[in-house]
């Protein structure tokens, strides 16, 4: 485990750990330097002039202050220590969290994030500040203190480092057990804290529905899901360390048993009998004291785990030459993606996306469509086949300049903490105020900034939470317009927005066309049959592609996806004979 945090760690930020090691092992050594010259001090004490125990007190009280001073120098850098380590892991986990792939993000990864840059860097930051010196106390003084008892008499030494193997055997036994029980656990916990933070998340349509207390189904069994796995480790982690402390006394009670044979029978004077059992007592209270530890030091080990997981993940391979397109046609050329190896989403697909055109991707939930807007923006790489812009494949483009060519608007929108215009600056944080009011009118986000007294300066909250969820795309469709990027990807972007303002969105969009690529996901009729190219996705295939009037034309999917979109489209809510009285 040590290890692994000065690997994570790297090699500057490791030194202050290696110095804090050095002190405790240091520490460690003269308390038990000190424990074994209670043997010479009892010797002298219990012979026959006691005034001769001033030379042993003298050299027994100078190992005491030395310990204890070291220890003291040690413990305060343990916590300087833990706060430095605390402050990089945050900081290479930030550095690695912005080259992870962005499809690493996807499937509620927000809580597994939140535990591991909160819970897990805590628990990783007391390994120094607090367990360290207990741990190497529990290896390195009994080591120093069975040495002592090897050149004191050896026949007490060698019967209790036989036992040691024993004891060690009957720990690992009880760890093993316990480690198995608390990788279920941590699954478990990840689980519980994505369900809590959609809890919170979800609170205006849980009390929308009167869901405060009772149907929440899916938190309430991951929390006992929680419980349970917490009383099956504990159930496991009783009996290992009852285990291991009964083996520690059975030691201590053997070489108790064999000093006072050895006594009785001559071969071992008293004096240095009792200065024996002292010793051994030293010896099986500080190696009990690794094994009281051994539980915290397995939650920061898992906590480790779980950091070096985030760190481990390989980002998307940067090309060693990029390259940058000059045009930006995109090709989709025999694209084959899954998410898992064995379920694969998209299978041999195939089109091209003509430049400053609009094309439509429809096809059922499920069929793969918001698949192929991040494969475009390289949330992945491709399993078979290859994405293309302008004739150049996506993975020999740097991915900064990938992030520069594509603008991407997706269902799911996010909004941070701050004013309207900062997040709309999102796009392009040099933008001036008329560059703003120019999107937003683009956007239909205008309105809503006159109405609000405080305007562009308006805070929106975490997440976007006092603005409602049209308003919210509206801020992240203007933000895309902003950046200008000559290729625009809409993934479902005006799904929450009403006709009036769908309308403009559509209007912006058609305009956008004529000077970028763009790539609308959608449903509504409008946006769909003003497409210059239709692409109909279904089964992971894309089963028929043209224009509207060529589709309609050919009676297949895309006929029957019309002709249920028209129908619905004229569906409206009448009063029934009972309410009409």
């Amino acid at each position: 485990m040590i290890r692994r945090l000065l690997a994570a760690l790297g090699p500057e930020d490791a030194r202050p750990v290696r110095r804090l090691l050095a002190l405790l092992v240091a520490a460690a050594v003269l308390q038990g330097l000190a424990f074994a010259l209670l043997v010479p001090l009892l010797r002298a004490l219990l012979g026959p002039d006691p005034r001769d125990a001033w030379a042993p007190l003298g050299w027994f009280a100078l190992a005491t202050a030395a310990f204890l001073a070291i220890t003291f120098h040690a413990q305060n850098e343990g916590f300087r220590t833990g706060a430095r380590v605390a402050r990089q892991l945050h900081h290479v986990l930030g550095e690695a969290i912005v080259t992870l792939p962005l499809g690493w993000f996807a499937g509620g990864r927000s809580g597994e994030l939140t535990r591991v840059a909160g819970q897990s860097v805590l628990q990783v930051m007391s390994l120094p500040a607090h367990q360290l010196r207990p741990l190497v106390t529990a290896v390195v003084t009994p080591a120093t203190v069975l040495v002592a008892l090897l050149v004191i008499d050896w026949r007490v030494g060698l019967a209790v480092a036989v036992a040691v193997p024993v004891l060690l055997v009957v720990l690992r036994v009880g760890n093993d057990l316990l480690a198995r029980s608390d990788r279920g656990r941590d699954a478990v916990i990840h689980e519980a804290a994505a369900r809590v933070i959609e809890f919170a998340r979800a609170q205006p349509v849980l009390r929308a529905f009167g869901a405060t207390t009772d149907g929440n189904r899916v938190l309430d069994d991951a929390l006992v899901a929680q419980r349970d796995a917490d009383r099956r480790m504990i159930g496991l982690a009783v009996p290992g360390l009852v285990s291991f402390a009964f083996g520690v006394r059975v030691v201590f009670t053997a070489a108790l048993a064999l000093a006072v044979q050895l006594a009785l029978t001559g071969s071992l004077d008293p004096a240095t009998a009792i200065a024996v059992i002292v010793l051994v007592a030293r010896f099986t209270e500080t190696i009990g004291t690794g094994a009281e530890i051994g539980a915290s030091l397995r939650m920061s080990g898992n906590a480790l785990t779980r950091i070096t997981d985030v760190l481990d993940t390989p980002p998307l391979p940067e090309p060693a030459r990029p390259r940058r397109p000059e045009s930006y046609e995109v090709e989709f050329a025999g694209v084959g993606f899954g998410y898992r190896a064995d379920a694969p989403v998209l299978r041999d697909v195939s089109f091209t996306l003509p430049e400053r055109g609009l094309t439509a991707l429809v096809g059922p939930s499920g069929a793969g469509k918001t698949t192929v807007a991040r494969l475009l923006a390289r949330f992945a790489d491709v399993d078979t086949g290859a994405v293309r812009i302008g004739g150049v494949d996506v993975r020999e483009i740097a991915a900064d300049d990938l992030m520069g060519l594509v603008a991407s608007v997706f269902q799911d929108v996010y909004l941070f903490e701050g004013t309207l215009a900062d997040n709309v600056r999102l796009g392009r944080p040099d933008a001036s105020a008329d560059d703003l009011d120019r999107v937003g009118r683009l956007a239909g986000l205008i309105q809503v900034v006159e109405e609000l007294p405080a305007g562009w300066d308006t805070r929106v909250g975490e997440g976007g939470a006092t603005l409602s969820g049209g308003q919210r795309q509206r801020v992240s469709i203007a933000r895309a317009l902003l950046k200008d990027a000559p290729i625009v990807v809409l993934d479902e972007a005006t799904a929450a927005l009403d006709p009036e303002n769908d309308a403009a969105i559509g209007a912006a969009v058609t305009e956008l066309a004529t000077r970028a690529t763009v790539l609308v996901i959608a449903h509504r009729l409008q946006t769909v049959q003003a497409a210059e190219k239709i692409l109909v996705l279904r089964h992971g295939v894309v089963a028929e592609q043209g224009r509207h009037t060529e589709l309609l034309a050919a009676g297949g999917t895309y006929a029957e996806f019309w002709e249920r979109r028209t129908h619905a489209a004229g569906w409206r809510l009448v009063p029934t004979t009972e309410e009409k009285r």
